[in-house]
């Protein structure tokens, strides 16, 4: 059963207008939103973070002062669980939202450490700046269609890699990463790729790929670039277009059947996809075999 958060359906309730939203296979979810000229007031019993993504000027936080802005593009702001907070907003702001429990930054915690920390709380922040948030939302969340499934690998990775900096940076717990030196074993790796090319038609996402290797998705994605020089979704979509090119080339199979074999539940999307990769569109490939 998918996860239930507060804010998501407070700010369904206000002005604020939904553009796009996806549960990820861990039960964090993602939510892209514009809002103008809204009060809201948020309690949750979840953590959100929130990107800044356009406009955003005059977005005001009440505080023991009075109300405060602060905030722009790339600005982001972090409401730990059980913090409440109050918000004017007074003209356009476009912006993007993470929602994750106690739970997932534990597991992220437990993953990458290997340890279980006493406590592990997040500190609130507004209106902060962080390079490598701004980063991670707009290369990674901004660049691809959440509704594609060809995608999930993409975002599981994100929001693995996301919480991994939250943790590190902005909670109490202020262990070092651990350092990661050498790649996969040869027959891990064999079996990894493997695992990949025979199921290039599902969803794949990091959680699978680092079960597949009996490690945490934090060692697995680092191991992975070490033994083949690109993260584990970068290798993936390589994968697909590879496949999908020798089937517009020399298969009988149709589009849409070729667009679901490679992973894609969207023609439109695989054939987008395909042309930044080819340079040519799948119908145009197949026109110029024929």
């Amino acid at each position: 059963m998918a996860e239930t958060y507060r804010a998501f359906e407070n700010l369904r309730n206000h002005n604020a207008v939904l553009h796009d939203s996806v549960a990820l296979n861990t039960g964090m979810q993602l939510a892209a939103w514009s809002n103008t000229r809204d009060n809201i007031t948020q309690y949750c019993d979840h953590h959100t973070l929130s990107l800044y993504i356009d406009n955003g000027y005059e977005s005001y936080h009440k505080t023991s002062g009075g109300w405060k802005n602060g905030g722009g593009p790339d600005r982001f702001c972090l409401m730990p669980t059980d913090s409440e907070s109050s918000w004017d907003i007074r003209d356009d702001l476009s912006f993007v939202h993470l929602y994750c429990t106690d739970a997932h930054l534990r597991t992220v915690s437990e993953q990458i450490w290997d340890r279980r920390p006493a406590s592990l709380t997040l500190n609130e922040q507004m209106f902060g700046e962080d390079a490598q948030i701004t980063a991670l939302y707009r290369h990674f969340l901004l660049g691809c269609d959440w509704q594609q499934q060809a995608n999930q690998l993409t975002l599981s990775t994100a929001s693995t890699l996301l919480l991994t900096h939250l943790v590190q940076h902005y909670s109490n717990v202020r262990w070092r990463l651990p350092t990661v030196t050498g790649g996969l074993s040869p027959s891990v790796l064999r079996n990894v790729l493997a695992y990949i090319d025979a199921s290039l038609a599902q969803p794949l996402t990091l959680a699978d790929l680092a079960a597949e290797a009996a490690l945490s998705e934090f060692h697995f994605a680092r191991m992975f670039r070490q033994s083949m020089g690109l993260a584990p979704h970068q290798y993936v979509m390589q994968r697909r277009m590879a496949q999908a090119e020798q089937l517009v080339r020399y298969s009988n199979h149709s589009l849409t059947e070729i667009a679901l074999a490679c992973g894609f539940n969207s023609a439109s999307h695989f054939s987008n996809r395909f042309k930044s990769v080819t340079g040519l569109t799948p119908s145009q490939l197949r026109a110029r075999r024929a």
